[in-house]
């Protein structure tokens, strides 16, 4: 039976002094100490929400959140860890703004940065923009706070950018972890993270770079496949080629979905759009060209119609390790017969791995919970040893 204790001495063996006021932008950034604290926190976080001991670190302050696109997962997690903590969470709705009347991005983000703790912020539709965005917005608020206008600099946490999706990859790897039974099981396993058909176009690339960017740090065998076209992007195959030659994993591109899914211990089959064509459509809204959006958009559809065989099958998941390969999604998936007539998994398989989804969902409050207090708290280890002493409840039986 663990303890508390139990993870506060895991904290205690681990390096990640310089994640204290500091940001999550993307996994790579962070040393291989900083991501178990990460893992380690948030299991000491849920461990002390399921024996009823409050984890509230602030009396006080404000989570701002900020999509730029549609989210029920990650919209609830980010809102669910501010709370954990006892931050009241206050969603930016930029409709009703005044970004709409030529309002600066260093004037909102210090406007409303008063009294915020953290600000997450979701913006993963356009090319080199998203991951900039936060940049700006990260370098607004110092500056905000170099020049006296700010008490503190508010922490930022990546809920998704162009480039990468840190708290779902995070999520996903502290959900292997713990079917797998520790960290150090992982190294050997082979990951197959698989284009997928969608009868939808323009998904963005990030949880496929955010996976390959993340388990080949962990010393997994990760295999990237996709139909020839579907490319993500360049810089981010350089980064998983890397991690893997460090790690003593490995990485590889195939585009035989059947190729990826033999022997697999996990599998991940999921819909992009092609860098060069989200590159594209970058250019084109930023020109204002909406027949050229139509166009690419019909260009797009109909090339993914070529491809309704890379899906997820019950005679796919036959030939993965043993037939028993664990099977992830971020969610929503595009189920056959169910959201769609054709798409990413079948029914029957999606039907069978339904709990252990909602399961790998459930990690992402922790995750991002644990992203803020490792940035908030100086030494989280003794932190959660004065909440534990402090011995207050988190409800009343």
């Amino acid at each position: 039976m663990k303890t508390l204790q139990d993870y506060i001495d895991k904290l205690n063996a681990l390096n990640f002094k310089d994640m204290y006021e500091n940001d999550f932008f993307l996994t790579w950034d962070k040393t291989d100490d900083e991501l178990e604290a990460i893992w380690v926190l948030a299991d000491a976080l849920r461990f002390m929400r399921e024996h009823n001991i409050s984890t509230k670190i602030f009396e006080s302050g404000l989570g701002i959140s900020i999509f730029r696109d549609n989210s029920t997962r990650t919209r609830f997690s980010f809102a669910s860890a501010c709370n954990l903590l006892g931050l009241q969470v206050q969603d930016l709705d930029e409709k009703k703004s005044q970004i709409a009347h030529g309002e600066t991005v260093r004037e909102t983000a210090n406007m409303i940065s008063f009294m915020a703790d953290v600000i997450g912020i979701r913006d993963d539709m356009y090319i080199g923009k998203g991951h900039a965005y936060q940049k700006e917005v990260v370098d607004s608020v110092t500056q905000g706070y170099k020049d006296g206008i700010l008490e503190q600099k508010p922490t930022l946490v990546n809920l998704q950018c162009d480039i990468d999706h840190p708290t779902q990859c995070m999520a996903d790897a502290a959900h292997i972890i713990h079917e797998m039974g520790g960290l150090e099981n992982l190294k050997g396993k082979k990951i197959a993270m698989t284009w997928a058909y969608s009868p939808s176009y323009g998904k963005p690339l990030s949880v496929p770079q955010g996976v390959i960017g993340l388990m080949t740090r962990l010393g997994m065998d990760v295999v990237l496949a996709h139909p020839e076209g579907y490319e993500v992007m360049p810089d981010v195959v350089d980064v998983a080629k890397k991690n893997a030659e460090k790690s003593g994993g490995s990485f590889r591109i195939t585009h035989d979905m059947a190729d990826a899914f033999k022997d697999a211990d996990v599998v991940y089959p999921k819909s992009w759009a092609p860098f060069a064509a989200m590159e594209k459509r970058t250019n084109l809204y930023a020109a204002g060209d909406q027949a050229g959006i139509d166009a690419l958009e019909q260009e797009l559809l109909a090339q993914n119609a070529q491809h309704k065989d890379w899906c997820c099958t019950e005679e796919l998941m036959k030939t993965t390790k043993d037939g028993k390969a664990m099977y992830l999604h971020c969610l929503p998936a595009d189920i056959n017969g169910v959201s769609c007539e054709d798409g990413e998994v079948e029914a029957s398989v999606f039907d069978r791995y339904r709990d252990s989804l909602y399961k790998e969902a459930s990690y992402k409050p922790y995750v991002i919970a644990a992203m803020i207090m490792l940035a908030k708290c100086q030494d989280p280890a003794q932190t959660l040893k004065a909440l534990e002493e402090r011995g207050i409840l988190r409800k009343m039986k």
